[in-house]
């Protein structure tokens, strides 16, 4: 690859796209290569969807920023469609997962200040959790990975193992502001967490005092067939942070909350100069024009049913490549045997975008408007790379 001015923060692939048509990316050579990673869980309608685009394009040409010292009237409607159809009362717009985490764990301690209780900062999450690259995020993730040369980790974070009541009441007490989960682990390897789980969270908290805060940020707006994928449990939460998908590939996030716990940030407490923006907030509304309609999420749940058993037949035939098939809707992971990173790239060789993940956990998450013959497109191409892989096995073997 030839010298950038860019960060090197990135390992990133040789391939550079030109555009991209609904589930594809296209090279500026005319290389097509079926989308599975979406952007990383962001691109939920796909590339250049026509309802996207016309919302960006109207709203560029009237308004692009104007500053939150002001009203929002789109952000309005967003705001109350998004409340509409989940648990919250209130939301406050961002740009990223990480800031709509910022915003519900900056929220969940002030609440207990206002309350007259302002030791109660802690906040309690999941060994193998990912909630973003802040340093207040990497504490609250705990991964010892990124938070390696970032100086002492920001105090008040505690993690324990997913699934384990016992070690959360152990560290759980009257310091103890929140609790903080995915629903899925996205970067954890799709791991996904028990519905009797996410009950025995929320009766914690309600006989405790302790918010709640779930992050959706890669499990959202779609991706498990449910609008948000804690909706599975019938649990609720009292904050959650979400991003990616909201923006169909525009930068935005959010932070959704009860009435009692968004009454905690008042004028003054916290603020973003870009969240909320005219331009977020007109995709943001065409994203949910899409999702909501007819029976859009029905349609994802039933093509993630099918591309979980094909994923579950791509392993039966590749043991000595891939281990296991996990996750729900279009959030799906493959356990590898090989390294995951030679998986992802021997897919990449055959003509497909996937993402690697903690656990040894190759994400296959493409745009929910994937169809039934893309789905078989991407088994295909899958099943190319792993049967490349067993040829590379039997040479070493020759060898």
């Amino acid at each position: 690859m030839s010298a950038t001015a860019l960060f090197a923060n990135y390992a990133r692939s040789t391939l550079a796209f030109d555009h991209g048509e609904g589930v594809w990316l296209v090279t500026a050579d005319g290389r097509r290569f079926l989308d599975c990673g979406s952007g990383i869980a962001v691109n939920a309608l796909g590339h250049s969807h026509p309802h996207l685009v016309k919302a960006l394009q109207d709203q560029a040409a009237k308004l692009w920023h104007v500053s939150n010292l002001h009203r929002m009237p789109e952000g309005e409607r967003l705001a109350g469609r998004l409340c509409d159809v989940t648990f919250a009362d209130k939301v406050l717009f961002v740009n990223s997962g990480a800031e709509a985490m910022e915003a519900a764990i900056k929220c969940a301690r002030r609440y207990h200040y206002d309350k007259g209780e302002p030791d109660r900062y802690q906040i309690v999450t999941f060994e193998g959790a990912f909630h973003g690259r802040t340093i207040a995020t990497i504490a609250a993730g705990g991964q010892a990975k990124y938070l390696e040369g970032f100086g002492p980790k920001a105090p008040g974070f505690d993690q324990v193992p997913a699934g384990d009541l016992d070690a959360l009441k152990a560290v759980t007490g009257p310091q103890t502001a929140a609790i903080v989960i995915e629903p899925i682990q996205g970067e954890g390897g799709i791991r996904e967490i028990p519905a009797d789980f996410l009950r025995a969270l929320r009766k914690l908290c309600d006989e405790t005092g302790i918010l709640l805060i779930f992050d959706e940020i890669q499990t959202g707006v779609g991706r498990t067939g449910k609008l948000f994928a804690h909706q599975w449990s019938g649990v609720a939460p009292d904050l959650m942070a979400i991003a990616k998908g909201i923006g169909g590939g525009f930068p935005m996030g959010a932070c959704l909350a009860t009435q009692e716990a968004a009454a905690a940030l008042s004028p003054g407490t916290h603020g973003t100069t870009f969240g909320g923006n005219p331009l977020a907030m007109a995709v943001g509304n065409a994203v949910l024009d899409v999702i909501l309609e007819g029976d859009f999420l029905e349609e994802v749940q039933k093509k993630g049913l099918s591309f979980k058993q094909k994923l579950a037949g791509l392993v039966d035939g590749h043991p000595k490549i891939l281990e296991d098939v996990r996750g729900n809707g279009l959030m799906l992971g493959l356990k590898c045997v090989v390294p995951v990173g030679d998986y992802v790239s021997a897919a990449r060789e055959a003509g497909l975008l996937a993402v690697p993940a903690g656990d040894n956990v190759v994400r296959i998450m493409p745009p929910l408007t994937i169809s039934e013959d893309e789905i078989s497109i991407a088994v295909e191409r899958l099943d190319e790379a792993a049967r490349a892989l067993e040829a590379k096995l039997a040479e070493g073997v020759a060898e």
